[in-house]
């Protein structure tokens, strides 16, 4: 029997239509899997579900932060597993949705986080590569071990923090995470089309804009709320250096839509290359979608389950 569901893709993708019908059919409740909709007054930007979207299943991990505060996979991780003990035993069946790849990995597989002192050898090996290739080649590292790092480019200690943190808590290869299993889980990955998904981030974009983004971010701005984590979310940075006179709007709006497509492809690497997911087309009908799942979780062994569906997405 399945443990757990998790519905992953890149934003857009079509998460959460799949994720309510799923739940409702599988009488399941659904906990966040975004590191971003854990905060309050985030809503448009993040692109967080309403409530008269979730059509009376239960959503976990939604508005539990606020936006001052900081938020670690390590703490998402063991928040997660609560909740997945939690709902199971009401009978439940817990679905983990969304786009955070390092988040859902760190709670469905043995993902240790390293404790101080860190190794002062990788720490003197990261202070000698910062001085060789600089700042920028270093926050290029830490997305790709860490693609959902809010952490700003030229905040470089903390950078340095980070890829200690992800170096220290990353499994002994790809191999021994996939290989270590906290439960018997399926990994469901929306596969799309990049022009199809870059045209979906584009209106996505606008409608966001339409719906008062400019205003929520403007509200968190007179708040005092800056240099913080949440704030440097795609959506809010670029927002954000319009409303501080540094970028005119028409350009933050160019840059908040390159930087989402830019995410979007991070988030299919991290997939493809870090987790053992099952595809299926993002665009073909929903009904078929949801009998191929029915199907999969069929098959009771694990193992037999990913190598007979497992397939890599195409760039």
């Amino acid at each position: 029997m399945i443990d757990v569901i998790a519905i992953v893709g890149p934003t857009a993708s079509g998460k959460t239509a799949l994720s309510i019908e799923l739940a409702k059919r599988l009488d399941g409740e659904i906990i966040n899997g975004d590191s971003m909709q854990v905060y309050r007054s985030m809503s448009i930007g993040t692109a967080k579900i309403e409530p008269d979207e979730m059509q009376g299943v239960p959503h976990h991990l939604l508005d539990i932060k606020n936006p001052e505060e900081s938020f670690s996979v390590a703490e998402y991780q063991q928040l997660v597993r609560g909740k997945i003990s939690e709902i199971r035993s009401r009978g439940k069946l817990p679905i983990i949705v969304g786009g955070s790849g390092l988040y859902v990995q760190a709670v469905l597989f043995d993902y240790r986080f390293a404790e101080e002192p860190f190794d002062e050898k990788l720490r003197g090996e990261l202070h000698a590569e910062l001085e060789r290739f600089g700042p920028a080649h270093m926050h290029r590292k830490l997305l790709e071990l860490d693609p959902e790092s809010q952490i700003h480019p030229n905040n470089t200690r903390r950078v340095l923090r980070a890829i200690e943190i992800a170096r220290s808590g990353q499994p002994k290869g790809e191999r021994t995470m996939a290989l270590s299993p906290m439960y018997n889980e399926l990994i469901i990955g929306l596969d799309i089309s990049r022009d199809v998904l870059y045209e979906r981030i584009n209106a996505r974009v606008d409608d966001m804009l339409a719906r008062g983004l400019l205003e929520e971010v403007n509200a968190l701005r007179s708040r005092g709320i800056r240099d913080v984590q949440s704030i440097q979310a795609i959506g809010y940075k670029e927002i954000y250096a319009y409303l501080d006179g540094k970028l005119p709007l028409e350009e933050a709006v160019t840059q908040l839509k390159q930087n989402s497509r830019k995410y979007a492809k991070r988030q299919f690497t991290y997939f493809k290359n870090k987790l053992p997911i099952f595809w299926i087309d993002a665009l073909q009908d929903l009904e078929k979608n949801i009998r191929q799942i029915q199907e999969v979780m069929q098959e009771n062994d694990r193992d037999r389950r990913i190598e007979y569906f497992e397939r890599k997405i195409t760039d």
